[in-house]
C-alpha cells in the first residue's frame, strides 16, 4: 500500500509540473472589452474600467461595435483618450467615426491628436468640415495643421508633427533644463532637443541624458551634435526613406528651404512611411494603380486594377499573334506546343526575380553608371547559369518523357528536349535583362521603376519566349533536322 501510494504521489507531482509548463491562455482583450461596453454600467465606471486597456485593445474593437454602440463610447470618453485611440487606427477609419461625434468634441479630438495624424485625418472629410473643425481649434493648432496641410501626401513634410521640444543655443544648461520642462507639458517627445540659433535656422540637437548629466557651469556648445541629420519637408518620402532608417534616431528634424525647423518626423513616422511606400510598391507589383484594402468599394477595386489588366490584354493579344505566326511550325510538329507553357513560365518567373532585385538595388538613389552595368551583366550572368542547369535538366527529363510515354525514337525525344533545352536557356537568359533593364530605363527617365510590374515584365517576357522557342524550333527541328510530320 505505502508502494502504490508513493506512485500516486509521484504520477500526482509529474501532472502539476506537465500543468506548470503548459503555456498559458492569451487572455480574451477584445472579449472584455465588448463586454464592458455592452454592460449596463454607469458611465464613469465604464470609463475607468475601459482606462486598464491599451488604446490599441479598444481600436481593433471598433469595428465590431455596432454605430449605436460607438457612439455610447464616444460620448463616455473623454476627447483626449478617444484621440489616443484614434492614433491606432487607419486614418480612414478614424475620420468614418468623426461623424459619429458631434462638432465641438471633434475639433477637440483634433487638437488632442498628433499634429501629422490630424492633418491625414482632416484630408478625408469634405471641406466644409475641414474647415470647420479647423477653426474651432486653437490658433497654435490651426497654424501646425494648416503647415503640415500644405504639403503634398508624397512630401516629408506631410507626415512631420510639431510634437518636439525646441530650444536656443546661446542658453545655459540650467536655462536648458526649465525650457525643457516648460516645454515638455505639451510635448512628450522629449528624447532628443533640438536646437536653433537666433534666427530659428537649425543648429543641432541634444540627447536627454547628455543634458541631465551634465553640470552646471557645462557650456550647452559641448552638448549640441552639429552633425545631426535632417530633411527638408517638401523632399519625396520615398527619396528619404533609406536616409532616415540608416540612422535610428526617435527623431529627424524637418526643416524648409531656408534651413528653419518646422517639425520632426518620429520612429513611429518612419515606420509608416516604410509601411505604406512597401504597400504601394506591392501593389505596383501586382498591376494595380494603388494600394487596396478590404473595406473598398467594388468600383474603386475595379477602377485600380482595370488600367493595367486593358494595357495587358492588349500585349497578350500581341502575344496571341505572335504564336498565330507560327501556324505552320506547330502544324508540321504538333508536340512542341506541349512544352510551350514551360518556356513562358520559367522565362516569366527570371524576369520576375531580376525585376525584384534590380527595384530593391535601385532603392540607393547614388547608384552609378557602373554599378548599374555590373547589375546588369551579374543578372544575365544568373539567368545563363540558371538557365544552362535547367536547360540540361529539360534535355534529360523532358528527353525521357518523350521516349517512354509519347513513344517516340530516342533521337527524336532528345533533338526535341534538346531544341527546348537551348530555348529555355536563351529565354531565361534575355528575359533576365528585360526584367533589369526595363526598370533602369523606367528610373531614368523619372517614372516609378515599381510600375513596370510583375504582370507587364511576364507578359514582355512571354513574348520573347515565344519567339525564341518556336524560331528556334523551326530553325532546329524542321530546317536542320528536318523532324517534320
Amino acid at each position: 500500500m505505502a508502494l502504490e501510494e508513493e506512485r500516486l504521489e509521484q504520477v500526482n507531482e509529474s501532472e502539476d509540473i506537465i500543468e506548470k509548463d503548459e503555456p498559458a491562455e492569451m487572455p480574451d482583450y477584445e472579449g472584455d472589452i465588448i463586454s464592458i461596453i455592452r454592460s449596463g454600467i454607469s458611465p464613469k465606471a465604464m470609463k475607468n474600467r475601459l482606462e486598464d486597456y491599451h488604446e490599441n485593445d479598444i481600436a481593433e474593437v471598433l469595428p465590431v461595435l455596432t454605430q449605436e454602440e460607438r457612439i455610447k463610447l464616444w460620448r463616455i470618453l473623454d476627447a483626449e483618450m478617444i484621440a489616443e485611440i484614434f492614433e491606432h487606427t487607419s486614418e480612414e477609419d478614424a475620420s468614418t467615426f468623426m461623424n459619429e461625434i458631434n462638432v465641438k468634441k471633434s475639433a477637440d479630438i483634433i487638437s488632442q491628436l498628433e499634429t501629422d495624424t490630424a492633418a491625414n485625418i482632416l484630408r478625408l472629410m469634405s471641406k466644409e468640415k475641414r474647415e470647420l473643425l479647423v477653426d474651432m481649434t486653437a490658433p497654435d493648432v490651426q497654424k501646425e495643421i494648416r503647415l503640415i496641410s500644405s504639403f503634398d501626401e508624397d512630401e516629408i513634410g506631410s507626415r512631420m508633427t510639431a510634437n518636439y521640444i525646441c530650444i536656443r543655443e546661446n542658453i545655459t544648461v540650467p536655462q536648458a533644463m526649465q525650457e525643457l520642462v516648460r516645454q515638455a507639458a505639451d510635448n512628450d517627445n522629449i528624447s532628443t532637443i533640438f536646437v536653433v540659433d537666433e534666427n530659428d535656422l537649425f543648429y543641432g540637437a541634444i540627447d536627454l541624458k547628455e543634458l541631465i548629466i551634465a553640470r552646471k557651469e557645462t557650456k550647452l556648445e559641448d552638448l549640441i551634435v552639429t552633425s545631426f541629420p535632417y530633411v527638408y519637408g517638401s523632399e519625396n518620402v520615398e527619396d528619404c526613406i533609406e536616409r532616415l532608417k540608416d540612422y535610428s534616431e526617435n527623431s529627424i528634424p524637418v526643416l524648409d528651404n531656408s534651413n528653419r525647423l518646422l517639425g520632426v518626423i518620429t520612429s513611429q513616422n518612419i515606420i509608416e512611411a516604410v509601411d505604406d511606400e512597401m504597400g504601394d510598391d506591392y501593389a505596383k507589383l501586382a498591376g494595380l494603380t494603388a494600394e487596396e484594402d478590404l473595406k473598398e468599394p467594388l468600383i474603386q477595386s475595379m477602377k485600380k486594377r482595370v488600367p493595367w489588366l486593358l494595357i495587358l490584354l492588349c500585349l497578350g493579344m500581341l502575344v496571341s499573334g505572335v504564336v498565330g505566326t507560327y501556324e505552320k511550325v506547330i502544324s508540321q510538329l504538333t508536340i512542341i506546343m506541349a512544352f510551350q507553357s514551360l518556356i513562358l513560365d520559367m522565362a516569366g518567373n527570371v524576369g520576375t526575380q531580376s525585376l525584384a532585385v534590380t527595384i530593391r538595388v535601385l532603392m540607393d538613389e547614388n547608384l552609378t553608371g557602373k554599378q548599374k552595368a555590373h547589375l546588369v551583366g551579374k543578372e544575365m550572368r544568373v539567368g545563363f547559369c540558371n538557365g544552362l542547369l535547367l536547360g540540361v535538366l529539360s534535355f534529360i527529363f523532358v528527353g525521357l518523357y518523350i521516349f517512354l510515354f509519347k513513344h517516340k525514337t530516342l533521337a527524336f525525344s532528345y533533338l526535341v528536349s534538346g531544341c527546348i533545352g537551348v530555348s529555355l536557356l536563351v529565354a531565361m537568359l534575355i528575359s533576365s535583362a528585360v526584367g533589369t533593364l526595363i526598370p533602369l530605363f523606367f528610373n531614368k527617365i523619372k517614372i516609378d521603376p515599381a510600375v513596370a510590374s510583375g504582370p507587364l515584365i511576364t507578359t514582355i517576357n512571354d513574348l520573347v519566349a515565344v519567339v525564341t522557342y518556336y524560331s528556334l524550333s523551326w530553325l532546329l527541328l524542321i530546317q536542320v533536322f528536318n523532324l517534320a510530320s
